[in-house]
């Protein structure tokens, strides 16, 4: 593909080691990296160039992304004198704005950030979970219902300062469902170990209310208090009163004439119910009570903001870069040093491309971030016929990030986001089994999904597990033929009757209810449907990869079909969350379909 004008600085300005431009993590901290963060903090007013120039020690000092990123010393100092909750309420500090703290999600770091990131999403993300863990009020006292219990047995400890508040209830529908082997099942047992280890502390007083930091979770500052007592309430006639979640709504009701004044040694609180149904939600506000979902469980409040993967760089950007950018070459592929504060909002392995009228497109790649500079790596074109894998080109410009992503032997984990038809299992197969059959760098393909029906389920299915997991593998049948075909060429019917026992004989279909424990060792795993995966089935699934394994999970998370699951508490936008940056991983959202213009025009108006 075309390639910027040469710029004006010489490669041999640079030092020898840096010619490869590795993407390597280091702990040593910018040596200005004080400075910097004040001065973008403090002169919010001032305007801002949109290139700075670079710093007298940009090519001598090698400070790697982590370290750039790191928080100041003035910020650290913040962080480690910040006081922690009080347990009593009334030396409480001030609660969140939303009804639950986030005690994994402390302020740090939005304020380790060396530059201003208005225009980013992830600024947009992060300020959303500073203005939500910011405290203006008295601490709360929320009550649960056995959903959230069964939803996130750890949910007592993510309420930072806040009291919560179990009715008997809700103990009675937990010991219903401790019997099994399925995940609600698990959740309710883990949940009553905890309930009894919290219990069963040392000065323990269920009527004045369990400390919840006794048992180790220091980010949780209040108490948990059990319904000891009767409580009087008078709901509606229109409601069966045998109703456990009308029941539980008789406490809150209770709860709430109860804690609206003030009592002897102890303020009032409002009283919220936190519950996963949004009937029960419903109900709640039209008896004039306060509810609230379960908001702990979600890794972006919104999924617009999901980490895209690319980054569309200005259309004055080679302008205002060309007094300070310099390239070199490596191989096949050039390298171009940039700086200025469009940097921070980089991430390694994050994708960048230049788009102008009249002027040569630039695609290239984030290998390496130091301080104020970044390092693009252009990209290799598989568009082109004579890049083809597996006899599969590239239609569009996030397809062809995502094949660089699939081919290269550094990226372990790959994750990829977009609408049905934009190719996400047919590049995954395509990319593995070149790498399996043609360069032999994994002995073989595994693929595996979650097995949640869009309809009424069928039953069991008879037979071995890859017999169980045939109907489930439609698109790997599919995208298998496709590939198959292409391949064949004019080798006839023995031939491709050949080519297919061979392309099956390295493809390995394995249900996920059987990974617990395994270690997969050079193998290339495919992940389909991975939206349907919560975030701990997600981790169990990516903590089987032994050496030399490569994952790719790939999903739409406009078609999630499990049950209580969002697109902010989906395993896959966790997983896209908590590896963004990782040198050894990458993500890229596909925008365009490409499978039909059938299926492209439905995809939209549908």
């Amino acid at each position: 593909m075309p390639l910027p004008p040469a710029p004006t600085k010489r490669a041999a300005l640079l030092s020898p080691d840096a010619i490869d431009a590795p993407a390597h993590a280091s702990t040593k901290a910018p040596r200005r990296g004080g400075r910097q963060s004040d001065d973008a903090r403090g002169n919010g007013s001032q305007a801002l160039e949109l290139f700075d120039e670079r710093s007298e020690g940009a090519a001598g000092g090698r400070p790697s992304a982590s370290a750039a990123r790191a928080p100041t010393p003035e910020v650290a100092q913040q962080i480690e004198t910040k006081p922690r909750p009080a347990l009593k309420p009334e030396a409480a500090p001030a609660a969140p704005a939303a009804p639950q703290g986030r005690a994994e999600r402390p302020t740090i770091a939005p304020a380790a950030s060396p530059a201003p990131r208005a225009r980013s999403e992830r600024g947009t993300q992060e300020a959303t979970r500073a203005r939500r863990s910011k405290s203006v009020g008295p601490a709360k006292l929320f009550v649960l219902d056995t959903n959230v219990l069964l939803h996130d047995p750890m949910c007592l400890f993510r309420f930072e300062e806040h009291d919560v508040f179990l009715p008997m209830i809700v103990l009675e529908e937990l010991d219903g469902h401790k019997k099994g082997t399925t995940e609600v099942a698990r959740n309710g047992r883990q949940t009553s170990r905890t309930l009894d280890a919290l219990a069963g502390a040392k000065d323990a007083d269920i009527a004045k209310g369990l400390k919840l930091d006794t048992t180790g979770h220091r980010e949780a500052g209040g108490k948990l208090f059990f319904q000891t007592a009767p409580l009087d309430y008078t709901l509606p006639t229109s409601l069966p009163q045998g109703k456990a979640d009308n029941q539980i709504l008789g406490v809150v009701q209770a709860l709430r004439d109860q804690y609206a004044n003030d009592r002897p040694g102890q303020p009032k609180q409002e009283v919220v119910l936190v519950s996963k149904d949004i009937n029960m939600r419903v109900k709640a506000r039209a008896l004039g009570l306060a509810a609230d979902d379960y908001q702990n469980d979600k890794t972006l409040e919104d999924g617009d903001l999901l980490y895209a993967g690319s980054y569309a760089l200005p259309a004055d950007f080679w302008t205002r870069q060309s007094k300070t950018v310099e390239s070199w070459q490596s191989g096949s592929s050039t390298f171009y040093r940039i700086s200025g504060p469009i940097v921070p909002n980089l991430d390694i392995n994050q994708f960048v491309y230049f788009e102008a009228p009249g002027e040569p497109s630039m695609y290239a790649r984030v290998t390496e971030i130091r301080d104020k500079t970044a390092v693009l790596k252009t990209l290799k074109d598989y568009a082109s016929a004579k890049n083809a894998v597996w006899g599969v080109h590239t239609r569009n410009r996030e397809q062809n990030f995502a094949m660089n992503l699939l081919m290269d032997p550094d990226i372990d984990f790959v994750t990829l986001t977009g609408t049905a038809g934009t190719g996400k299992t047919l590049m995954a197969l395509a990319s593995g089994l070149t790498q399996v059959l043609d360069d032999r760098r994994y002995t073989e393909i595994i693929m595996t999904r979650a097995t949640v029906s869009v309809g009424e389920d069928i039953g069991f299915l008879p037979g071995t597990e890859e017999e169980k997991m045939g109907p489930w593998m439609g698109a790997l049948d599919d995208n298998l033929e496709f590939l198959a075909k292409g391949d064949g060429g004019s080798a006839g019917e023995w031939g491709r009757a050949a080519t297919n026992e061979l392309i099956r004989s390295r493809i390995k279909i394995k249900s996920m209810n059987f990974m617990r424990g395994r270690t997969f060792l050079n193998k290339y795993v495919i992940i389909d449907e991975a939206q349907n995966l919560t975030p701990k089935q997600m981790k169990t699934l990516i903590t089987r990869a032994g050496p030399g394994t490569k994952i790719i999970c790939m999903g739409n998370l406009a078609q999630i079909d499990t049950p209580y699951l969002t697109e902010g508490s989906s395993g896959l936008t966790f997983a896209v969350d908590k590896f963004k940056g990782w040198p050894h991983g990458g993500h890229i959202t596909l925008a365009r379909g490409e499978r039909s213009r059938l299926a492209d025009f439905a995809s939209e108006v549908l």
